[in-house]
């Protein structure tokens, strides 16, 4: 098959959905599909291509104010340039539509003959006060250019459940896999509670190094919050940990081989975040057998899997650090979790997105 991914970015840019789409992407090509990847490109003054591990990357001039929204430039050429790409394709994967970039490439394409997959990583409203305000007429706008789409793909079951209340149409989930060679790993804990991710406010790592200083003090632990990533709250939350008195390391985030090294020596790690579609980060220490904490409501996408806690949000920060305490004691017991590997996944993708009937 000949499949055109559209991206917000593509790598070696940092980033779930970017992490993604490479994942895919590559085992497609490997697998003797034609894979081309239009990615945004928010450094770039003019449209480039390249190669990287047999997909065909082209990186468009977006403007990305605070890395987000992904806003085209010379959109003029960009759509001459998305339809002459459709009307070569077999298949059109479309990734997140909390990007704009994403979507104008919709509008460009919604009437050629390809098969037309989105895979939207929606949270059901924005991040911040001003991106809840946007996403009302966004929404409304998403909502019309879903009737170009053949089959809308989730990265979880409760991603799928909220595209079907907010815009009234059916998904087929299929979660995210792993690195195969990161199931050999093993888990060998030290003394330290691991945090990997954006640095937002919502994300509750202020909260977290809160629950740290009470397994010091309550249940003697002599641990540390070690936390690698970038973002707007990090001068604040730096600010915040120094005040706090908990001993901690803040650090840009890491090479993905180093990032999983530091996971599997973690002693647990946590994702107290109010809103998320499906964290890469816990499915991989899941895969490590690192003993992993998730926040409701989206944890749910974990449930059943050993070795995983999932809190309310709604507790004080000394009744997660209890269950924490609690939680530590049965999960070193418990089994390896079981997690589908990348090459799972795409074969999924193939059987499920790219050859299912439609109607």
């Amino acid at each position: 098959m000949r499949i055109l991914f559209v991206a917000p970015s593509y790598y070696p840019h940092v980033g779930g959905v970017e992490y993604v789409v490479k994942s895919i992407a590559e085992r497609l090509a490997k697998a003797g599909h034609e894979v081309s990847v239009l990615a945004g490109e928010a450094e770039a003054e003019a449209p480039r291509e390249e190669e990287i591990n047999g997909v065909r990357v082209v990186r468009w001039p977006v403007w990305s104010p605070g890395g987000a929204y992904h806003f085209p430039r010379q959109r003029g050429r960009l759509e001459e340039l998305v339809r002459a790409e459709a009307r070569a394709a077999d298949v059109i994967h479309l990734h997140n539509v909390h990007s704009v970039f994403a979507i104008y490439a919709l509008r460009a394409v919604a009437n050629a003959g390809a098969r037309k997959i989105l895979t939207p990583y929606y949270h059901g409203t924005g991040h911040t006060a001003l991106r809840e305000f946007l996403w009302i007429p966004w929404r409304v706008y998403v909502k019309k250019m879903l009737k170009y789409i053949n089959i809308i793909h989730t990265v979880s079951k409760r991603e799928a459940k909220l595209v079907e209340k907010d815009f009234n149409t059916k998904a087929i989930p299929i979660e995210n896999g792993v690195e195969e060679w990161i199931l050999n790993v093993q888990w060998r804990p030290e003394s330290y509670v691991m945090y990997s991710g954006r640095i937002e406010k919502y994300k509750n790592i202020h909260r977290l190094a809160n629950i740290v200083k009470i397994l010091n003090q309550k249940y003697k632990m002599e641990i540390d919050l070690r936390i690698f990533g970038k973002g707007p709250f990090r001068d604040k939350l730096e600010q915040y940990l120094k005040k706090l008195g908990v001993p901690f390391t803040l650090q840009d985030p890491q090479p993905f081989e180093k990032y999983i090294e530091h996971l599997s020596h973690a002693r647990i790690f946590a994702l107290l975040s109010e809103k998320e579609s499906y964290p890469q980060s816990i499915n991989e220490a899941n895969a490590l057998g690192t003993p992993a904490v998730t926040a409701e409501p989206w944890g749910e996408n974990f449930a059943g899997r050993t070795r995983t806690l999932i809190v309310s949000l709604k507790q004080s920060d000394e009744a997660i650090a209890d269950a924490i305490a609690q939680f530590l004691e049965k999960a070193q017991k418990e089994p390896r979790p079981q997690v589908p590997t990348w090459d799972e996944v795409t074969k999924r993708y193939v059987a499920e997105l790219y050859n299912a009937p439609t109607t």
